[in-house]
This record gives structure tokens, C-alpha cells and sequence, in this order.
């Protein structure tokens, strides 16, 4: 992963915080200066904030944790979506669900029911009920996955989550911090980073700010899974299944080898046949007749 430099945090406007008016006394530290009315956040500190959370998301996916990618606002839905889908990340961009985290039982059973029923749509076990019946699952099902499609493939509790907003997303912030999960966390001029293990100073309402910081932790997320898959020893099984593979393909090699030698051979056979008829058929044709013979004697 490439280092993110202070001109690129720079350029993508991370810097620019809120009005003066509506700054919060313990965000004071983020800031660097202002002007214009407007707070400058200080980029040495979000790319200082910004390398640990990087660190921290290898270490926990690198360990086999997950991490949970949340932001619902109109400027981070479609760029978090985006690299969480490239990365493999769960996420939540549509609506918090309430007690997604402290009921985490009950999201687990929705979870399984949405997976059952795509199942039984693919596999035809809906049409056994009438087609009224059919549509309602249908859009049932399309109005769930709009909420929880992000987060099937979550089979746990995730370790840490990555936050864009911390204000709009209050109701995620009080049950992460009631769950004891870490934070990490987009944090402007107007917001209180006290319970935030991990803040990124930074502007939370440009696309760009929001942008280059998601791709970086995603790209964080993909280190982790490299270490994961490195470190997972290959099993007795799989190690059968992989030589069951490869003897398939010799096999399968070896058969076409044999198919394609012995379409040769009936190739040439089939050449030689028609040059010996050939041959034939010039030779009949320069004897005479034992008619002609008797009459030009």
C-alpha cells in the first residue's frame, strides 16, 4: 500500500473544518488554525491519526477479526460502498439498524433468513406458492437486503468500526461504545473525539476527504486478509482435494492427447484410401477392353 503524503490529504481537502462558531472545546487540539471564519484541522495530525488506524485494521483482520465500514450521510454512502464491495468489507450505508450490535442474536437470525430465502429464490423452492405469494417475498426480500446486504457475509461481532460520521451516526457510536468495541473514526472541528480510540482529524463532509481515507483503510483491510491467507496452514483435506484437481486434469490432458492422436491416425488412414483408389482408377482406365483387343485382331 502506498503512503498517503500531506499534499495528497492536501489536495483532497481534509483540511477545511467547520465554522468557528460551531467548534467543540475538546477538538481544539485538531486545529491548526482560521481563516476566513473556518477552522484549518492540522493534516501532520490526520496523517498521524490516519497511519495508526491503518496499523490497527491490519492487525485486527491480520488476526482474524472483521471490521465494519459505517456511513449513512448522502457524501460517503456511495464512496464507502464502493471500496467496501472492492476490499470485501462489510458495511452500512443505507440505515443503522438499532441494536445491531447489542441484540446481535437477533440480526443473526435475520441475517440466516436472508440467506435462506435468496437460496430458495435461485434454487425454485418458491414456486411451490402461488405468484402473489412470490412477489411480497421478492420485495420483502429486496427491502432487506437494501439494509443488511452489506453485512451477510458478518458472521460475528466485528472488532473495530470505522465510522465516517460521528454525529449523524449517534445511535452506532452510543452501542459501540456500550459493546467496549474500538472506534475509528472521522472526527471534525464540531465533534467530541474523547471516546474515539482511534481519530482521524478530518473534513467528514467532502467526498474527496471521505474518499482518500476509506480507500486507505480498505487497502489496510486487504493487507490483512494477504497475512490471514498466509498464515492459514493448508489442511489434510484440501491437500487431497487439490491432488484429486490436478490427477482430474492429467487425466483429462491425457484423454485429449490420446483423442487428438488418434483422429490423426484416421486422418491419414483416410488420405492413404483415397490416393490408393485414386491409383486405381488410373490404372483401369489405361487397359483396354478384352472387346477392343479381339476386334483389333
Amino acid at each position: 500500500m502506498s503512503d498517503i503524503t500531506l499534499q495528497q490529504l492536501l489536495e483532497a481537502g481534509c483540511h477545511f473544518g467547520h465554522k468557528a462558531e460551531r467548534r467543540h472545546p475538546k477538538a481544539t487540539p485538531f486545529i491548526y488554525t482560521e481563516k476566513d471564519g473556518i477552522h484549518i484541522i492540522d493534516l501532520v495530525q490526520t496523517k498521524a491519526g490516519l497511519d495508526k488506524a491503518i496499523a490497527q485494521v491490519r492487525e485486527i483482520v491480520g488476526n482474524g477479526g472483521e471490521v465494519l465500514f459505517v456511513g449513512t450521510k448522502r457524501q460517503a454512502k456511495d464512496v464507502l460502498k464502493t471500496e467496501a464491495d472492492r476490499a470485501g468489507v462489510p458495511f452500512v450505508v443505507e440505515r443503522w439498524i438499532g441494536g445491531f450490535l447489542t441484540n446481535w442474536e437477533g440480526i443473526q437470525r435475520t441475517i440466516k433468513k436472508i440467506l435462506t430465502m435468496t437460496e430458495d429464490q435461485k434454487t425454485g423452492a418458491w414456486k411451490r406458492f402461488p405468484k402473489h405469494e412470490q412477489v411480497k417475498m421478492a420485495h420483502h426480500l429486496k427491502r432487506m437486503n437494501m439494509f443488511y446486504g452489506g453485512v451477510t457475509k458478518l458472521m460475528e461481532l466485528p472488532k473495530a468500526l470505522f465510522i465516517v460520521d460521528v454525529k449523524k451516526e449517534g445511535v452506532a457510536f452510543r452501542e459501540t461504545i456500550r459493546c467496549h468495541i474500538p472506534i475509528i473514526a472521522i472526527v471534525d472541528t464540531n465533534v467530541n473525539p474523547t471516546d474515539v480510540q482511534y481519530p482521524i482529524p478530518a473534513n467528514d463532509d467532502a467526498v474527496g476527504s471521505i474518499a482518500i481515507i476509506s480507500k486507505a483503510l480498505a487497502d489496510a483491510y486487504l493487507e490483512g486478509k494477504r497475512i490471514v491467507e498466509k498464515n492459514t496452514p493448508v489442511t489434510k483435506p484440501e491437500k487431497a482435494e487439490i491432488k484429486e484437481t490436478e490427477e482430474k486434469t492429467e487425466k483429462k490432458e491425457h484423454t485429449e492427447k490420446k483423442e487428438t492422436i488418434e483422429k490423426k491416425e484416421i486422418e491419414e488412414k483416410t488420405e492413404k484410401k483415397e490416393k490408393t483408389g485414386k491409383k486405381e482408377t488410373v490404372k483401369i482406365e489405361k487397359k483396354p477392353s478384352i472387346e477392343v483387343q479381339n476386334k483389333e485382331k
